[in-house]
């Protein structure tokens, strides 16, 4: 997909998104006035992004439908082309409700250099001088957008099913969404789980457990289930939805590998969060996991003491950052980044998938591991 096929489709789905907050916009400024903030806070986070998951989507249509190379997304060459679009609409939809969610959870002020969608509550309610707890309100009103946009998202889904020409595949595809939301619901409480409770388990299982939640709260459904869900739009085969698993995966997880050393070490004007932010929230990653096993005994008691702290100053984010550098596990990540690259890439050879899918999907692999925000 060249650069303008690419911008083509993310504006279709920016497209798609706007069309559905512009039918849903009598309804609800229909109930109340105030209503119109959910529009408008719904309309922030619906805008722009990177939009992987929409373009996972595609290729994973793309690959087991459509044959050949040159396909131009500036002509209705498809029927089906619009249910894809609504499919990864709805994929988009889906991920800002889980931001949402997750930024509650984790206690994050922004998103994206903005003010997190329960800040923007939050706000609202200390500039109206409004009775009661405005954080308490701010997290109440987050959690119910997060909600709306839950729904929102089986709704624009469901759109798109209902154009499908096929009604074996939209079944099929339908089944690959509801399990994507079982895996990255449960995969966000391990994650919750690992920040509270990893004291009680031992020392060996704090690596695989750290990987356990990459793999459900991030990696499958960053990129394998996008791919799935599009491959199920297009009708593929057992063999061909094997094939982008076996590529989604490794890919997911080296995706969620870069943005946990984002979350320690990104540069804040670029990724549009504090430096350090997930040292404050305590996650448990995998990096924190590797750094503990590589570091002396002294340094692994500071870092189990600071970690976790909300309260970390610009200084102590520095000292973590250093003692995990000097510990030698970005490197250790960097290599399992690298190589769960490859594994993905060789799931490709000789996979039952069109050559210029093929093709696309290893550029987009290169493209999500490299990334800076």
């Amino acid at each position: 997909m060249s650069v303008a096929e690419s911008t083509r489709l993310v504006d279709l789905v920016q497209e798609r998104i706007d069309e559905f907050l512009e039918e849903r916009t009598p309804q609800l400024t229909g109930i109340a006035p105030e209503i119109g903030d959910f529009l408008g806070f719904s309309r922030d986070l619906l805008a722009g992004g990177k939009r992987f998951r929409a373009l996972f989507c595609y290729w994973g249509w793309q690959s087991v439908s459509t044959p050949g190379v040159g396909f131009d997304l500036a002509e209705d060459a498809s029927d089906d082309l619009p249910a894809v679009v609504s499919a990864a609409a709805a994929l988009e939809v889906f991920h800002a409700a889980a931001l949402v969610h997750d930024d509650i959870m984790d206690n994050s002020d922004t998103r994206r250099g903005r003010p997190a969608a329960h800040k923007r509550f939050e706000s609202l309610h200390a500039d109206n001088a409004w009775l009661g707890s405005p954080s308490a309100f701010g997290e109440s009103a987050g959690l119910l957008l997060g909600d709306l946009l839950l729904g929102w998202s089986d709704e624009v889904f469901d759109d798109g099913l209902r154009t499908l020409s096929s009604a074996t595949s939209a079944a099929a595809a339908r089944r690959e969404f509801n399990r994507m939301r079982t895996e990255v619901t449960v995969g966000q409480y391990l994650d919750i789980v690992e920040e509270n409770a990893w004291r009680n388990h031992p020392e060996s299982e704090l690596l695989p457990r750290a990987h356990r939640v990459i793999v459900y709260k991030s990696a499958k459904y960053s990129v394998e289930a996008p791919l799935a869900i599009g491959a199920a739009l297009g009708g593929a085969t057992d063999e061909q939805t094997a094939s982008l698993r076996g590529f989604g995966l490794p890919l997911g997880i080296a995706y969620q590998l870069r943005d946990d050393l984002l979350g320690v070490f990104g540069d804040p004007a670029v990724t549009g969060k504090p430096a350090g932010d997930d040292l404050r929230e305590g996650k448990r990653t995998v990096i924190i996991a590797l750094a503990r096993t590589m570091l002396p005994a002294n340094a692994r008691t500071m870092l189990d003491e600071l970690l976790g702290d909300p309260e970390l100053d610009a200084q102590q984010v520095q000292v973590l950052q250093g003692v995990i550098r000097d510990s030698g596990a970005i490197d250790r990540v960097e290599r399992i980044i690298s190589h769960n690259v490859g594994l993905a890439k060789e799931a490709l050879e000789n996979a039952p998938l069109s050559a210029s899918a093929r093709s696309q999907l290893t550029e987009l692999a290169d493209t999500v591991i490299t990334r800076e925000s």
